[in-house]
């Protein structure tokens, strides 16, 4: 039997909530992938507002000075390190840059949430067994 999913995730920016350590704050370093490629910055962090966990990394690339700048959806589960300015991921440009985009005009996020998930080949965090990554490990 599947749990019927009701998936929201809400931008850290858009929430009352905050980081119990500062120096968790990745927001706007720099990302690069597994062969050393800039794939943009850290533009918002995505928070289960349920078990207030950091889910998604927005990475926001291209445009200028933030203008048409295009945002991709990486989970948590796919950091490797963080340093002072920069975020690795284990992921490929390409794999990034072929993930699903958003559509703010999907009526179910929750099938959003699951193709990102199936694409990354990472579990989704709402199924059973799901274990949160030891790294980053970040507290609100």
């Amino acid at each position: 039997m599947t749990r019927q999913l009701s998936l929201s995730l809400t931008k850290l920016s858009d929430s009352d909530q905050v980081l119990v350590d500062p120096a968790e704050d990745i927001r706007g370093r720099k990302v690069r992938d597994r062969d050393g490629n800039d794939l943009g910055k850290v533009d918002d962090l995505l928070v289960d507002g349920e078990q207030h966990k950091v889910r998604m990394l927005r990475v926001e690339h291209g445009g200028i000075l933030g203008l048409g700048a295009t945002p991709s959806f990486i989970p948590v589960d796919a950091v490797t390190s963080v340093t002072e300015d920069l975020v690795c991921v284990s992921e490929s440009r390409d794999r990034v840059s072929d993930a699903p985009r958003y559509d703010p005009e999907l009526a179910d996020e929750s099938d959003y949430y699951q193709s990102l998930y199936d694409h990354y080949g990472y579990p989704p965090y709402w199924g059973a067994g799901y274990v949160y990554p030891a790294y980053p490990y970040y507290r609100f």
